[in-house]
């Protein structure tokens, strides 16, 4: 029972808190996790990545050179999808929660480093990464353990409500999907309903696993200490 409660009510604060400011660097990540999927997909496929930007309005875009466009410019919202289910899967299944936090860290200063010429982007993910570093050596396990669920869940939520609002509330907006139809056919809302169906797909089945993967994680237990009395 407690880590359905404890799914319950990350996703309660984040819905409660989506629309306040104390989410905003949440959603910022989450942004640059969708950039950083399109970049890396299309040093992947074979291409080569100008710039990445990160704007303060939640937006941003990523400048390339060949590549597989298909591939790219699928990757965006299902590549954020993916680091959210990483690293919430990686939080509820491991004992290593301060390792983890550290290596985020370390993979958003490596991308910041290869794509990002952007100052806010640039900025933005430097303060990012410092605080995860801190955290990951200052902080107790529960702490980050705690801190890398919530940034997985927004990151899982945020996609198919950033899907549907990009690409089949405002279908007109020159989205991911948008210039997909225009490439390769079909209609805006096809490919964002699409990838809509299968975000939630992929969103059930990772927090249905991760039920079953809390209750085998080892607890982190206080030091003993003895009270010896001469």
């Amino acid at each position: 029972m407690k880590p359905l409660l404890i799914l319950f009510a990350i996703i309660v604060a984040v819905f409660l808190l989506w629309p306040t400011p104390a989410i905003y660097p949440l959603k910022l990540l989450v942004v640059f996790f969708h950039e950083s999927s399109h970049a890396l997909m299309t040093v992947a496929s074979g291409g080569k990545v100008v710039e990445l930007v990160v704007n303060p309005m939640q937006g941003g875009h990523v400048l390339s050179l060949g590549g597989n466009r298909f591939l790219t410019l699928s990757a965006g919202y299902l590549g954020s999808l993916v680091w959210g289910v990483v690293i919430y899967l990686l939080a509820v299944a491991s004992k290593y929660d301060k390792a983890i936090m550290f290596c985020l860290a370390l993979t958003i200063l490596g991308v910041a480093a290869c794509f990002v010429r952007d100052a806010f982007a640039l900025g933005f993910s430097v303060l990012t990464a410092i605080c995860m570093i801190i955290l990951s050596i200052k902080a107790s396990m529960h702490i980050n353990d705690f801190v890398l669920r919530v940034i997985g869940m927004t990151s899982m939520l945020y996609v198919p409500l950033d899907i549907y609002s990009d690409t089949i509330a405002r279908s007109s907006l020159r989205s991911d999907a948008f210039m997909l139809a225009e490439e390769f056919g079909g209609a805006t809302v096809l490919w964002g309903g699409s990838w809509l169906l299968l975000s939630l797909a992929i969103l059930f089945v990772t927090l249905k696993l991760s039920l079953k993967l809390s209750s085998d994680k080892p607890q982190e237990q206080p030091l003993e200490t003895t009270n010896d009395r001469a």
